[in-house]
Parts: C-alpha cells; sequence; structure tokens
C-alpha cells in the first residue's frame, strides 16, 4: 500500500461521519440482536435436548452441559466479531462514493456542467455515478443548444429595448453556465 493509498484510506474514514456512525448502529443493532437470538435458540434447543435424554444417560448430561455455554458463547462470541468487521467497514463502501459524488455535484451547482463523476470501478455506486453523468450530460447538452440559440439572434438592436434587455439576461446566465459550447 503506498502512502497516497493509505492517506486515502485515513480520509475515508473521516467523510460522512454522521452515515457511517448511523449505519454502524443500525448494523451493530442487527449483529447484536441475531446473535442473541441465534444463540437463545442454540442454548434452548440444546437444553431441551440434555432435559430429554437426563433419564437416560447421566454421565453424557454432564458432559454436554459442560460443554454447552462455552459453545453456545464461542458462537455469538465469533458472529459478533465478524458482524463489527463487517459493521465498520462497510459505511465506508458507500461514504467515500457519496463524499466523492457530493463534492462533483458542487462544482455543478456552481454552474459547471462539463464535470464527469469518476469513481474506481470496485466502489459501489458506479451504476448510480453513470446515471448522474446522463443527467449532467443532458443538462450540459441544452444548454449548449440555448448558447447556440442566443448567440445566433443577429438582429438584437430590431427588437424593443425590454426584450432585448431580457435576452441579454438570459445571455448573461447562460454565458455564466460552463458547458462543453462554453469552455472557460
Amino acid at each position: 500500500m503506498t502512502a497516497d493509498q493509505f492517506h486515502r484510506k485515513i480520509v475515508n474514514l473521516n467523510v460522512k461521519r454522521r452515515l457511517q456512525v448511523w449505519l454502524l448502529i443500525r448494523i451493530g443493532g442487527i449483529i447484536i440482536l441475531t446473535s442473541i437470538i441465534s444463540a437463545l435458540i442454540l442454548y434452548g434447543y440444546a437444553r431441551h435436548e440434555t432435559i430429554n435424554s437426563f433419564y437416560q444417560a447421566h454421565i453424557k448430561i454432564r458432559r454436554v452441559s459442560d460443554l454447552l455455554l462455552p459453545v453456545v458463547m464461542s458462537g455469538a462470541a465469533i458472529s459478533l466479531i465478524s458482524g463489527t468487521l463487517l459493521a465498520l467497514f462497510l459505511p465506508q463502501k458507500i461514504a467515500g462514493p457519496l463524499y466523492r459524488i457530493e463534492q462533483e455535484l458542487n462544482k455543478v451547482k456552481a454552474g459547471d456542467f462539463r464535470i464527469k463523476i469518476r469513481l474506481r470501478t470496485k466502489d459501489t455506486l458506479v451504476n448510480f455515478t453513470s446515471h448522474i453523468n446522463d443527467t449532467i450530460a443532458t443538462v450540459d447538452k441544452r444548454l449548449s443548444d440555448m448558447q447556440e440559440a442566443i448567440n445566433g439572434i443577429d438582429e438584437i438592436d430590431q427588437l424593443p429595448p425590454q426584450t432585448q434587455a431580457k435576452i441579454r439576461e438570459v445571455h448573461r446566465l447562460l454565458n455564466d453556465c460552463k458547458t462543453t459550447l462554453n469552455n472557460d
């Protein structure tokens, strides 16, 4: 792992902290709940089997009951540890791409419609990003068409002053947008 990749991992831990905490709480709660339920089911089933066979083999029962609690606890612990690891790393797979998308959409908000949101091919939201890119490209195309249409008005001096003012305002607003036609 290079220093840049390591730095990127550290940055990913800090982006969208509220989203990560929200996901961590939800996933952690589900993991704890399922661990408890599975432990109770396993314990109840094993205890039921132990009680039913009590009258048949006293020595065997003693060994099963001695092993029952450690087996249930180790199963619950393994489930809890693996679930916790999943809960720690899953939010990063979502929060990192969301952060990147948000940063690029801020550029669109500022008027730059030439951007393309690029994520790593392994990121979770690559398909979502392609839909956003298609939408931005469509808006860019429409704005470029409007810029061409406004630039094509040659007889602006022959129009009434109020219409001239409105056309100049639309022209100014369209020129503020960075599109493929207007490569500022």
